[in-house]
């Protein structure tokens, strides 16, 4: 069995990510009626009370990923998930996407490759991970005028992304699953896959 705090990852009936979730809510999800299927791996196996009735005790078994009834209805084609700065240093995999060095969380920083100052947006598009030298480098200009090259295009995770992205330690058969709902053309694709 796995440590206590190992994510559930949690699907829709139809099997799209919807969210991480912790073995206490899952366990309520399993009481509730509300699993529709489990795949993955056997992370928890949770003991409850015992039936007075028959004498037995109730056990819930929990695997590493477990589809729920209903749908997320708010994820719809133009869905935009959150900005935040440990998707997108993961977005990023903690490199400075000028001077291309890997650095710990931080000392990395935000940048806008528009700056907001010239009325660029605080948008998945335009943000990109720098350290916090290169940062304080190119200041409030664009890559162009500091004289700066941008290493890689940003783009919008999708939502499947931005599970990935928000995940702690992400096992093999929960990596498996997302990967296969990542676009073909997904940076995130080609370096999970390595």
């Amino acid at each position: 069995m796995f440590e206590l705090n190992q994510q559930v990852l949690r699907t829709d009936a139809a099997g799209m990510p919807l969210e991480w979730i912790n073995y206490q809510q899952a366990v309520r999800l399993y009481h509730a009626e509300q699993v529709a299927y489990t795949c993955g791996t056997l992370l928890y196996r949770v003991h409850g009370g015992i039936c007075a009735a028959t004498g037995r005790q109730s056990v819930v078994e929990v695997n590493s990923i477990i589809a729920t009834y209903g749908s997320n209805r708010s994820i719809h084609a133009g869905y935009v998930p959150p900005l935040n700065n440990p998707a997108l240093f993961k977005r990023d995999a903690h490199l400075c996407l000028y001077c291309g060095q890997s650095h710990p969380s931080h000392e990395l920083s935000r940048d806008h490759v528009t700056p907001l100052s010239q009325n660029g947006a605080d948008h998945w598009r335009n943000v990109v991970t720098a350290c916090k030298r290169c940062n304080n480098h190119k200041a409030g200009r664009t890559p162009e005028q500091a004289g700066m090259q941008l290493l890689a295009v940003p783009f919008v995770p999708t939502h499947a992304e931005y599970i990935y992205l928000q995940g702690r330690r992400i096992l093999a058969d929960q990596m498996e699953f997302l990967q296969s709902h990542f676009p073909r053309t997904s940076p995130l694709r080609r370096r999970t896959l390595a």
